[in-house]
């Protein structure tokens, strides 16, 4: 008998049924988590789609949103593989913090924050997260997300 996988993986749903914000969030959360190649990918992504500066303010700001999380996290966030097509409790969380805060949402921003972070941090998460969510916003809104082909494949993995 295999012991059970973390909640925090737990699929919940389908990265195909989230918005591309949404969407966008856990795939930057999940290249950011995969290493120096992940983040040389992501921050060619926000590169691409905002230009060098605003790129690179994009990619510091995932850079430190990732970093609050993995320092000052209730528990370490639990991530899907890059090409896995489902959604995990933690990703579904933090995508929709990410957009609740690009919406200006601040309150449920906060919320879903104190649940990743400790209280004390939880402002910090929410304000990054409204940056990143707007970045994510500009970039839908300009370009198709993803724009280095990091895209989940349509089929369920499981």
């Amino acid at each position: 008998m295999s012991a059970p996988s973390p909640r925090g993986g737990a699929a919940v749903g389908r990265l195909a049924d989230l918005s591309p914000v949404e969407a966008g969030a856990v795939m930057y959360l999940r290249l950011w988590g995969d290493g120096a190649q992940g983040r040389s990918d992501a921050a060619s992504d926000f590169q691409i789609a905002l230009g060098a500066e605003s790129g690179r303010a994009a990619m510091m700001t995932l850079d430190q949103l990732c970093s609050l999380c993995a320092h000052h996290g209730r528990r370490p966030l639990i991530r899907h593989g890059l090409g896995c097509s489902c959604l995990g409790a933690d990703e579904n969380c933090f995508a929709q913090m990410i957009a609740a805060a690009s919406e200006g949402d601040r309150e449920d921003a906060m919320m879903m924050a104190s649940l990743i972070v400790r209280a004390d941090f939880a402002p910090a998460l929410a304000s990054l997260s409204e940056e990143l969510g707007l970045a994510l916003r500009r970039m839908t809104a300009l370009v198709p997300m993803p724009t280095t082909g990091h895209q989940p494949p349509a089929a369920m993995l499981h």
